[in-house]
């Protein structure tokens, strides 16, 4: 039995509750607040029998064997280190950090203290993103990727009113590449590898963060685009195109159905049954790791989660948005990087 413990009380952490009614070998022993009474009210909500206000108490306790966090993203570096180095394996939300320095300070850390770090893009480990996988063959040599998830955002209307919620603001390494973009991004690397060439625009808020952008990206034999926005909605399928026939795939960030259209008319529907809530499917994967005494996931790999930090640290310098995450020492190399 895997003891986890929960780090952020949002809807977020709520949704990773319902999955874990699946997993049998994972208990849910404690949760962390910055108040005590919101972590006794979510502890007694949802029967977990220890609550902490704080986080080095938690990372050293002997009541849990790992942790999910779930935090505002530039807290995902420094919380997930800490718990590292306190022999805690960690589950963190994507993005895993606010850029490819820290997200490197991570694996460098869990490989340190042979603890596993994974980072919970759920979208890599249901069961249609493995369908999609095993049948890219069919479609011949692949030309072009295209994935687009732009979704208006209720906290927008709040924007528009004047307040800055986290969603908002570039405090929390937040925008809408970092809460959407990333769905795009993430499968591209983990079924193709590192592009060649990325080019970006976007269009930022006067909060600092973006809130929407289109990047195009180049590799030896196919280039992708990719679509996202908090501003406005859109309903396009994701698409993989081949030379014998295009695979389409509905809501890229969690894959629900799937089919190919072939060049000459036929179509072959691949949708694979999702009988688990989507988040019971990384908690599983993260179960199954620290049981087989494995700190790197072989879907979520380290190379998939920092060459995607990497790229999204250029998309970010060609549309000149920038976070406190990247200031001093971390700015230099953050420059160093991406020249």
């Amino acid at each position: 039995m895997v003891r986890i413990g929960l780090v952020g009380t949002n809807w977020i952490t709520e949704r990773l509750l319902d999955g874990a009614t699946h997993v049998d070998e994972l208990n849910i022993s404690a949760v962390y607040s910055r108040t005590s009474e919101r972590a006794e009210e979510f502890a007694s909500k949802h029967g977990i029998p220890h609550q902490f206000t704080n986080l080095v108490e938690m990372a050293s306790s002997d009541k849990i064997d790992a942790v999910y966090i779930a935090t505002p993203n530039s807290f995902h570096a420094e919380q997930s280190i800490l718990f590292l180095q306190n022999g805690k394996h960690v589950l963190c939300e994507k993005p895993l950090a606010a850029n490819s320095i820290e997200v490197q300070r991570m694996f460098e850390t869990a490989k340190k203290h042979n603890v596993l770090l994974m980072e919970a893009m759920k979208s890599t480990l249901l069961p249609n993103f493995k369908v999609i996988q095993d049948n890219l063959y069919k479609l011949g040599t692949i030309r072009k990727y295209f994935a687009s998830f732009c979704q208006y955002s209720s906290r927008y209307d709040q924007y528009k009113k004047g307040t800055v919620l986290n969603a908002f603001n570039p405090k929390f390494a937040n925008g809408a590449l970092m809460d959407l973009g990333v769905y795009c991004l993430y499968p591209l690397i983990a079924l193709f590898g590192e592009p060649l060439e990325v080019k970006a625009t976007g269009t930022l808020l006067e909060s600092g963060v973006d809130s929407s952008g289109s990047v195009t990206l180049k590799y030896v034999d196919k280039d992708a685009v990719l679509m996202y926005s908090k501003v406005s909605n859109s309903a396009l399928p994701w698409e993989i195109q081949g030379e014998k026939g295009t695979m389409l795939i509905t809501k890229v960030s969690s894959p629900e159905n799937v089919e190919i259209q072939y060049n000459d008319g036929s179509i072959e529907v691949l949708t694979a049954q999702m009988p688990y809530p989507s988040m019971y499917y990384e908690l599983q994967e993260f179960v199954d790791l620290i049981e087989q005494d494995k700190i790197e996931s072989d879907v979520n790999t380290y190379f998939n989660s920092y060459t995607t930090m990497k790229v999204a640290d250029a998309i970010r310098k060609d549309i000149g948005l920038e976070f406190p995450s990247d200031l001093n020492e971390q700015k230099q190399g953050l420059g160093n990087l991406l020249d």
